[in-house]
């Protein structure tokens, strides 16, 4: 069996390498693309990271593929319907960093609400104001968490270990849940005018496309904090920015932004098919970064050093079992 990484670090290809024995590998640290098909087009089997972009055309160009090993929960990156259409099997990474994205989303939650990055700036800029670094406790606000799945869980454990009250949205209620962590669902319009916090964590999917728009963010309770750990697309970029420049948001800690797929090699730019998508894209980051209110962070949620481990372990076990004939972790 012939099998092409892609996305993959030394230290990734040194424990995969030995996980299959008897199979032809191929390690590629840049992401999968139009460009570089030829690379895997013997291959039979192919893993990816969010990068990597997989697309009814380039389906056609890998004949030998069956069998797409995604070392990610979300699989917005690759054409599933192709897939199914060419009874190509796709495999993610379900569980493994709910409680490291939840972590990681108080990391965020916690610099803005204390000011901790505004802090480091003044503090480099040699501004020293202490006014205007007053923060705000935690116990007794609001958080609305908007998606209640494995990650908004434990982001919900944690908020109520800190005293919060938690207000949720999902299209699916898990009632034994809500009594025996203590939170509530509500309508997203409810949560988004009551909660002094929103934090996202929702699938990306056609329906949830710019699940934030003008109208909602307006719905928002004035000077309320943003957080997104989930995928850029749930939010409006022109909206946020209006909302951050009016006030009527009080800060956003990001870790994902719209387009950041098209942006992650900045050189590639004048290269690429998406080449004015991407340059909008950028400039909305900018204008993002310039801001004090707002905390970023390159998509690194998941990237804690036992995350990875477990992300390696489950694609390892995912590729065995589909050589074995069963369904592990399959989306499609």
């Amino acid at each position: 069996m012939k099998i092409a990484f892609f996305e993959v670090k030394d230290w990734e290809r040194d424990f995969l390498a030995p996980q299959f024995p008897g199979c032809t590998l191929a390690f590629h640290p840049e992401r999968l693309d139009s460009s570089n098909l030829e690379a895997a087009a013997e291959s039979e089997c192919l893993s990816v990271f969010i990068y990597s972009r997989i697309t009814a055309a380039d389906l056609d160009r890998l004949p030998q593929l069956k069998l797409i090993v995604t070392r990610s929960t979300g699989t917005d990156h690759i054409d599933t319907a192709a897939c199914r259409q060419r009874q190509i099997a796709v495999a993610n990474v379900p569980h493994y960093g709910e409680n490291t994205v939840a972590e990681h989303t108080f990391a965020l939650i916690l610099s803005l609400s204390r000011n901790v990055h505004k802090s480091y700036r003044h503090a480099v800029e040699g501004r020293m104001e202490m006014a205007a670094l007053t923060g705000f406790d935690l116990k007794g606000k609001t958080l609305g968490v908007v998606g209640v799945g494995r990650i908004g869980m434990h982001v919900v454990k944690i908020a109520r270990g800190f005293g919060m009250r938690v207000l949720a949205y999902d299209v699916r209620q898990d009632s034994f849940l809500a009594e025996l962590l203590n939170f509530t669902y509500a309508p997203l319009e409810q949560v988004l005018a009551e909660s002094d916090i929103i934090t996202l964590h929702t699938p990306y999917l056609p329906a949830t496309h710019h699940l934030l728009n003008r109208e909602r963010l307006r719905l928002a309770k004035r000077g309320a904090l943003l957080v997104n750990t989930a995928r850029g697309g749930l939010v409006d970029t022109d909206a946020l920015l209006e909302a951050l420049q009016s006030g009527q948001l009080g800060g956003a800690g990001l870790d994902v932004l719209e387009g950041e797929e098209l942006i992650r090699e900045e050189h590639e730019l004048l290269h690429s098919p998406r080449a004015a998508e991407a340059l909008q894209a950028l400039v909305r980051r900018s204008e993002l970064l310039k801001m004090d209110n707002v905390v970023f962070t390159p998509h690194n949620a998941f990237n804690s050093r036992e995350a990875m481990q477990r992300i390696l372990e489950t694609t390892v076990a995912n590729v065995l079992a589909w050589q074995r004939g069963e369904e592990l972790n399959r989306v499609v």
